[in-house]
């Protein structure tokens, strides 16, 4: 593996791209407001016109119709004071966001309508209940990022109940920042996992998609696989790629990345160059098809909605999806 150079940009520039824009869960446009988070009498203060949204324990809220705009409430429906399990999410305009853990109604959409399955935001007609990964393209920045944020801090409050060196239970703090544990008085914070995710491609019309034994028929996507101990991102994607599909690879760029709450992870981007002509090894178990497919064919697929019969797409929530659609030079119609 080496540094990128000038040599993936050769072809007519096409190894050269960039992210057309920012993935659609790095949009964000709140203040976090960090100093705020133990700040009881700014905190008690600001409730009476602060904002809430309602997330369920799969990470589901209320959409209203069409599916781009968040259903949120005002934060006195919860009481005069944040409840104990509300986690503050940052300042947009003069208004402080936060978020409460709820209960969604026994209809609430639970499928990706990106990989064909479960009703489509886009056309309710009425208020829904929709998870992230079905919404997060349709919202606006700010409320992608605000759903982002919560859905990233319910899943950690899960999973961290218990303090990891005492084993005491763990009490939640700083606004839904931190959690103290009860026993040794250790406190934790929210933890991300990193992963890389590379398009590998030939250096000009050809790109690698490869699908899981577990996704859907005909969904394939681009490679990604989780960093290890000591290990640079830069060498993990050298290893990913040949571990999964046995190919070494060059000229290694960063693109960009983005937030994954599924659970906790964050997606950093890359692109790389492979030879085409050398055989697929696949990773038994991991990897059950990879195959070369043309721009032609790519662009093809994202004007269909992301479907051709043999190949789905990932949709525009995940970084993947973004990442194919800047490498093929496809721009999405303007909706009328």
């Amino acid at each position: 593996m080496t540094d990128s150079t000038d040599a993936d940009t050769t072809r007519g520039g096409a190894a050269g791209f960039q992210l057309a824009a920012l993935p659609a869960l790095s949009r964000s446009t709140v203040d976090r407001q960090e100093p705020l988070r133990d700040d009881t009498h700014r905190l008690l203060e600001t409730w009476p016109t602060a904002r809430v949204i309602v997330v369920d324990e799969r990470g589901r809220t209320e959409v209203a119709p069409g599916g781009s705009a968040l259903r949120h409430r005002p934060a006195t429906d919860f009481g005069d004071r944040p409840p104990a399990t509300a986690v503050l999410l940052g300042e947009q305009d003069g208004v402080m966001w936060w978020a409460v853990p709820g209960t969604a109604p026994d209809d609430a959409a639970t499928a990706n309508p990106g990989w064909g399955q479960g009703p489509d935001p886009a056309r309710t007609t009425s208020p829904t209940w929709f998870d992230l990964r079905a919404v997060g393209s349709l919202l606006g920045d700010t409320e992608a990022g605000l759903l982002t944020t919560a859905v990233s801090l319910f899943n950690w409050h899960r999973h961290a109940g218990f303090c990891a060196v005492c084993g005491a239970p763990t009490e939640q703090v700083r606004s839904g920042w931190a959690r103290h544990c009860t026993g040794c008085g250790r406190e934790e914070y929210p933890r991300t996992d990193a992963a890389m995710i590379c398009l590998v491609h030939d250096g000009g019309d050809l790109v690698l998609l490869a699908r899981q034994p577990l996704w859907p028929a005909e969904r394939y996507s681009i490679l990604a696989g989780f960093l290890e101990a000591g290990e640079s991102l830069e060498a993990c994607v050298a290893r990913e790629v040949a571990e999964e599909v046995g190919l070494a690879v060059h000229s290694v760029r960063y693109l960009g990345s983005q937030p994954w709450p599924f659970p906790r992870s964050i997606m950093i981007g890359f692109t790389a160059v492979a030879d085409p002509r050398a055989p697929l090894k696949l990773a038994d178990g991991e990897i059950e098809d990879a195959k070369w497919v043309s721009r032609a064919q790519v662009r093809q697929a994202l004007a269909a909605g992301g479907q051709l019969p043999g190949l789905i797409l990932p949709g525009g929530v995940s970084i993947a999806g973004r990442m194919l659609e800047s490498w093929a030079g496809w721009h999405q119609p303007e909706r009328g």
